[in-house]
């Protein structure tokens, strides 16, 4: 199933319950879609969304509202049934809003092109929290819900763990020579992998985050822009030569091309709501709408696995890593260091009519 969405688009998500997807697009739309197995994909929602691109888009509160970031320090909030802004932050980041992801029910947490990750609480109707850790952009972010982990990518060559109950950066991983441009946390929360710009993927061990543990080449030299777990043990990762690949990372390190999406770089994946449909986007202005059992028929599993939170192994290593974080590393140009861990921003009211 196609969408010609005739501009690119730079991210997409589905709704929670429902046959719905939106995409953020370069000219600044937000675009939400309704799609049915056997019709052609209806678009229900046209939005003027920012002033420039609309890098991020993420549903929220129930899939009542979506969320988009943009390069103009905004970020918007949208009634899906009528269109209508119900709240606008002109001034979200310093810099371009890169990265929007759920955290809990009533909190999400936003990346900028300056390092800064702010936490956005819509019961307190605020920004209660900032974490000036990297010098980069933010490239990816994940949540573990049960240690209440914020795993966070950066342009700078860096992972950084924020740790949402002491409000602290846990800890920030050495320079890598590898530019990691996605996360994702496998193995029941015991491992996070980064996809980067070599096509090396960086496997971490929860607890030791300075180093790598190992690193998995077979990508190499494809740019791993997306990555998306499937279960414990494989992933799902879009590249810059426009495949999708499934990669076996533990035990068995194997990778199986299972779609083309177009010559053009693959730049964001997602899973509908039930899990039935991948969705992937490209440089060719087309989000495409894969049926996954189809796309498995040959790995010899149907999707599944338990969630990064149902840990069952007794490893001991947890949380070894200490607060202390690393020197910054010399890459780049050096940027203004805000304090690190931010209390409430009192300036900012962003959720105030949700």
């Amino acid at each position: 199933m196609e969408i010609n969405l005739k501009d690119i688009a730079f991210d997409l998500d589905f709704h929670p319950s429902n046959q719905l997807v939106a995409a953020g697009l370069i000219t600044g739309n937000l675009f939400l879609y309704r799609y049915a197995e056997d019709s052609e994909p209806q678009r229900v929602l046209k939005v003027r969304a920012h002033r420039e691109s609309c890098r991020a888009v993420r549903f929220i509160n129930e899939g009542r509202v979506i969320l988009t970031g943009s390069p103009d320090c905004s970020i918007l909030a949208t009634d899906i049934e009528t269109g209508s802004p119900v709240a606008r932050l002109d001034n979200s980041h310093e810099k371009a809003v890169n990265r929007l992801v759920n955290l809990t029910e009533t909190t999400i947490a936003s990346g900028g092109d300056e390092g800064c990750i702010k936490v956005w609480d819509t019961r307190q109707q605020t920004c209660v929290n900032s974490f000036q850790v990297h010098e980069e952009y933010i490239t990816d972010m994940t949540f573990e819900p049960d240690s209440m982990k914020l795993l966070a990518t950066s342009g700078d060559g860096t992972l950084s763990v924020s740790n949402l109950r002491s409000n602290k950066v846990q800890t920030q991983s050495e320079f890598a020579e590898d530019e990691p441009l996605s996360i994702v946390i496998m193995k029941n929360g015991r491992k996070a992998i980064c996809g980067t710009e070599s096509g090396t993927m960086l496997l971490y061990s929860w607890g030791f985050f300075k180093d790598c543990s190992d690193r998995f080449t077979a990508l190499s030299p494809n740019p791993v822009n997306a990555l998306l777990k499937l279960d414990e043990e494989r992933v799902i990762a879009g590249t810059e030569n426009g495949l999708i690949s499934l990669v076996g990372i533990l035990p068995n390190r194997v990778i199986q091309p299972i779609a083309e999406h177009s010559e053009y770089p693959v730049e964001r994946l997602a899973f509908s709501h039930d899990r039935k449909l991948l969705g992937s986007i490209s440089h060719d202005s087309i989000l495409k709408l894969w049926d996954i059992d189809n796309l498995l028929q040959d790995s010899g599993k149907k999707v599944g696995g338990k969630s990064a939170a149902d840990s069952d192994d007794d490893d001991d290593d947890m949380d070894m890593d200490t607060d202390n974080i690393p020197p910054k590393s010399s890459k780049g140009t050096k940027r203004k260091n805000n304090g690190g861990s931010k209390g409430l921003d009192t300036t900012s009211n962003f959720f105030a009519d949700l």
